[in-house]
């Protein structure tokens, strides 16, 4: 602009430019004629090039996907490990950008940095055909104009209530044991690009909000299962979706350690932080959200990354931190362990390690507004010294993050994956088993007034803490045998009399082990009635298995359960009698046209809401999938 304003200025000044211009012409011309010639000669040896770049295209071709993932990978993904890794079946789903993104920055970042980006893009591309990858459809879209129903009936975040529970009432829940009976599978809705799930789906509004294994987060019609819109996180969403009761917002976290906020009406992002620091934390229990605040629970991938003999183990230490709804802001961070890590010793290898560390939050924190307390159960330490909050229950005061009380209920429990690796230099010197908490407490009121939280271990024991004697124990009930993925891994259900526990006691070499569904006495710990596996029915499909590990759900009556071997059964609560059951290890015709298979039932259980139950299929570590099934009564 201001070129053509000069021209039109005086003659001197349009003689001035013409010279200018001139003399800009002979240079741009020189460089013309330079170019001709720097081409002609690159045309003349362009064979030269031409088998330079073929030789290092071939280079990079040379690099075998297979032999790279079997020497540094396979160990932790054998279905056989021990590990939570997902199996070569289960990664054979998913898509390459997905494995690629948590190679060079997700959760598997600290062995993805063992490798070169040639290895990398091998691996992702051996373990993930190439039709693998989201096709972003949208068919299945709702008809503009579709507005939430208020009115309906809620499942909020992970337990459908602030004490977790997990226990509908039967004016939301519209089912009773008749109208359970004619459940019938309603709609399916592919995840698309994704080979597994994981996370609560979450009712409000007649909508329900899903993520999913390749970080894309839902919002679904309730009752045609349509899609509202679709967010893409940065990571795999495994937490349920916490929505503020004027339906404005939307928030969950994701496994690279980051929380949201999302517009509910449109999906868009409000804000976005990271809340720990750490480059191991990652967000795998639901944010809690009460009022104007979100309590959000930290666990990490540290526990992992120990693996590598030549990694500094470990730094981490769990916590919650209480953010602003509003802004994302943080107003406090209550660690799970007090002190700051420190230098320990050196490792067989001479690398420095640290300590203490560990005690991660897995799962989704409990309030108890009476007290105004906020209770978390803990996992285990990653490294020495071993701590006094590890495998424990701790209360920390809602307004300033302050630690309350704590009580230990599985002490020296030092652990990490390199316990089970073939290097064990970063495991401890007299490690435990790993039998910390994947479950939260659940707060109950029993009829003397008494306030108690029920605590249920990997280890096979479900604890009752009296909350007003800082969790004194008042029973201890073993249901099992327990182990690293055995026991209780995520939760129970609680009505006004029972505690319905699923017992877990997974073995990789017999189909048959574990399983089997508990009624306990809430006052006493006795059990009132056990409900024994049912054989599973796909004995010879890797991950097949009678286990129990999915979180049941209560209603009056009935109390859902879901087993590794794909089966969502509901039973009869007064005597442990199974009355509906359907199997979700099967192909599905969705919704949204995406091709989708069910399969093991974990992590998560079923929402019900409005006469409704909702479940995602196909958990990673066993018979993976990638479904969600709606049910209702066939009497609509």
């Amino acid at each position: 602009m201001r070129v053509l304003l000069r021209f039109e200025r005086g003659g001197a000044v349009r003689a001035q430019n013409r010279r200018r211009l001139r003399a800009a012409w002979w240079r741009a011309s020189r460089v013309v004629w330079q170019s001709r010639t720097a081409i002609l000669v690159l045309l003349l040896f362009s064979p030269t090039l031409v088998w330079l770049f073929a030789r290092t295209v071939r280079r990079a071709t040379r690099v075998n996907g297979r032999i790279v993932f079997e020497r540094n990978c396979a160990g932790c993904h054998r279905p056989d490990s021990g590990t939570r890794a997902p199996s070569p079946e289960a990664l054979h789903r998913m898509s390459k950008p997905f494995i690629l993104a948590a190679l060079q920055n997700g959760k598997m970042k600290s062995q993805g940095d063992h490798l070169s980006g040639a290895e990398q893009l091998a691996v992702a591309v051996y373990l993930a055909p190439p039709d693998k990858s989201p096709r972003g459809s949208m068919a299945g879209a709702c008809s503009p104009g579709l507005l939430p129903n208020l009115e309906g009936a809620v499942w909020a975040g992970w337990g459908v209530s602030a004490d977790n529970s997990r226990f509908q009432p039967a004016s939301s829940a519209g089912l009773n044991r008749d109208r359970v009976r004619r459940l019938k599978l309603r709609w399916a809705f592919g995840f698309d690009g994704a080979a597994a799930t994981f996370g609560q789906v979450t009712v409000y509004g007649g909508r329900i909000f899903a993520g999913s294994e390749n970080g894309t987060v839902y919002s679904l019609d309730a009752h045609t299962g349509c899609m509202y819109w679709s967010y893409r996180a940065s990571a795999t969403v495994k937490t349920a979706i916490s929505v503020d009761n004027d339906g404005r917002f939307a928030y969950f976290g994701d496994t690279n350690g980051n929380v949201y906020s999302v517009s509910v009406p449109s999906g868009s992002l409000v804000w976005k932080v990271r809340p720990d620091s750490h480059p191991a934390a990652r967000i795998t229990g639901s944010p809690l959200l009460l009022g104007s605040r979100l309590f959000v629970p930290i666990s990490s991938g540290e526990e992992g990354a120990a693996i590598d003999p030549k990694y500094p183990c470990c730094t981490f230490r769990g916590s919650v931190v209480a953010l602003d709804a509003n802004s994302g802001k943080r107003i406090w961070q209550g660690y799970t362990i007090p002190e700051q890590p420190h230098r320990t010793r050196l490792n067989a290898l001479g690398m420095q390690m640290w300590g203490p560390s560990g005690a991660a939050v897995w799962s989704t924190p409990t309030a108890d507004l009476r007290r105004r307390a906020i209770y978390v159960a803990t996992g285990n330490n990653y490294s020495e010294p071993a701590g006094s909050t590890s495998d424990a229950v701790v209360a920390f005061d809602m307004a300033s993050g302050r630690v309350l009380w704590s009580r230990q209920l599985n002490p020296k429990d030092l652990w990490n994956i390199s316990c089970i690796a073939d290097s064990k230099a970063n495991c401890p010197d007299a490690p435990g088993n790993d039998l910390d908490f994947g479950a939260p407490p659940a707060l109950h009121t029993l009829k003397d007034g008494r306030d108690i939280v029920i605590a249920s271990q990997k280890s096979g024991v479900v604890y009752a803490l009296d909350v007003q004697a800082h969790g004194k124990i008042l029973w201890q009930t073993r249901i099992g045998t327990g182990g690293p993925l055995g026991g209780i891994e995520w939760g129970a259900a609680l009505d006004r009399d029972y505690a319905y526990v699923p017992l877990s006691d997974w073995k990789d070499t017999n189909p048959e082990a574990g399983g089997g569904l508990f009624a306990l006495n809430l006052k006493t710990g006795a059990k009132v009635w056990v409900s024994p596996p049912p054989k599973p029915d796909c004995t010879g499909q890797p991950g097949c298995s009678s286990a129990q590990m999915a979180p049941p759900t209560a209603i009056p009556g009935v109390v859902f359960a879901g087993s590794l071997d794909g089966h969502l059964r509901a039973y009869d609560t007064s005597n442990g009698l199974i009355i509906w059951d359907f199997n979700t290890v099967q192909d599905f015709s969705t919704i949204n046209s995406v091709t989708a298979r069910g399969g093991s039932l974990n992590g998560a259980g079923p929402a019900i809401a409005d006469g409704m139950v909702y479940v995602q299929s196909g958990y990673t570590n066993d018979l993976a999938g990638n479904v969600l099934l709606a049910f209702g009564p066939d009497d609509e």
